[in-house]
């Protein structure tokens, strides 16, 4: 089977398959699930290795609390802090549930920005054989997003309650697990807990997946012109218009690009999120902030600035991880298709 691509990276025009039977279109698009289900979760598992310590050290400077000073006073400071406390490893303290929450997330976004794809072209906006323009792929990625935010707010409300040591009597307490942080959480809030912080993570998806989709997207056509400027004949210029795949080091870069993208626009909704998710789990409902009272709070201590902390790190790692993330997916949806 073909890759499902355009040289743009757009799905391929649905009136390529219209001369075969519907049985064989519907396996086809049966594939093509199969294959964003199982090579995102691939993809996103290897890129939450990578990535798995910077989150821990960004979590935790996102969630101090309101009382100064602070605990930790930048990214290197935590870092050490954090190993000399627990040691290399315990950066990578309650990994299990984000493995499942990447898994499930990039899964999930690549899944659902297919199906956005495919309801744009259903819908008209775009010829059906033709790229779709990249304002269309930048709404995809936000629906991809939205979309997604349902199914990890759960997944990071139990990683950052993991994550952020609790104390008691200035002693940090033992290391918590999923499985009793998920107890918890249900017994003092019930299951409408588990999406605590739900609009955070529906902001910071819905606008950072649109970056991160279509911020990859436009550097890839970037890179797919200037490679055929960059040609010497024409031969050279049918081959670089011709390719499936930008060379290795393209993709590395338009998946970098779209990291740092993601991962800078929305990051004071990611900050008010982990603050909310780290709260005590003993809490009511009714004593938890809301978005709004969080944000309020957020701004009396520390101005703008406290919403950009962890800012820094958070960009520095989602540059190798958001990279190695559509190197995965594109090589094996490329080299490995389904058939």
């Amino acid at each position: 089977m073909e890759p499902a691509t355009t040289q743009e990276g757009c799905l391929k025009p649905l009136s390529d398959a219209t001369s075969a039977p519907i049985q064989l279109k519907a396996r086809t698009a049966g594939m093509e699930a199969i294959e964003d289900i199982l090579y995102g979760s691939v993809a996103g598992v290897v890129g939450k290795y990578i990535e798995y310590p910077f989150d821990t050290v960004k979590v935790r400077l996102q969630s101090q609390p309101d009382h100064l000073p602070l605990r930790y006073k930048g990214p290197i400071d935590c870092f050490r802090q954090s190993i000399r406390a627990d040691g290399v490893l315990g950066l990578y303290r309650g990994i299990s549930a984000p493995l499942v929450g990447a898994a499930l997330e990039n899964s999930s976004l690549f899944f659902w920005e297919r199906l956005g794809r495919a309801a744009i072209y259903a819908s008209g906006y775009s010829p059906r054989d033709q790229p779709l323009p990249l304002s269309a792929l930048w709404m995809t990625g936000a629906f991809s997003g939205a979309m997604t935010s349902f199914i990890l707010t759960p997944v990071e409300l139990v990683k950052c309650k993991i994550q952020v040591p609790e104390t008691e009597g200035g002693v940090v307490r033992a290391p918590l697990k999923p499985i009793p942080v998920m107890r918890d959480i249900f017994r003092h809030q019930g299951l409408r807990g588990f999406w605590h912080g739900q609009l955070g993570t529906l902001i910071r998806e819905s606008g950072g997946c649109a970056a991160w989709f279509g911020s990859k997207e436009t550097v890839t056509k970037l890179m797919r012109e200037w490679n055929e400027r960059s040609a010497q004949t024409q031969e050279e210029k049918e081959r670089a218009r011709a390719a499936d795949a930008l060379p290795l080091w393209q993709q590395a870069v338009a998946g970098a690009t779209a990291g740092a993208s993601y991962n800078f626009l929305f990051f004071p909704a990611d900050t008010v999120k982990s603050r909310m998710q780290t709260s005590p789990i003993g809490e009511a409902a009714a004593e938890q902030r809301s978005f709004a009272a969080e944000t309020a709070a957020l701004w009396k201590q520390a101005g703008l600035r406290g919403f950009y902390r962890g800012c820094g790190i958070t960009v520095l790692r989602s540059v190798p991880s958001s990279a190695v993330i559509f190197m995965v997916y594109d090589g094996l949806k490329t080299y490995f298709p389904l058939q």
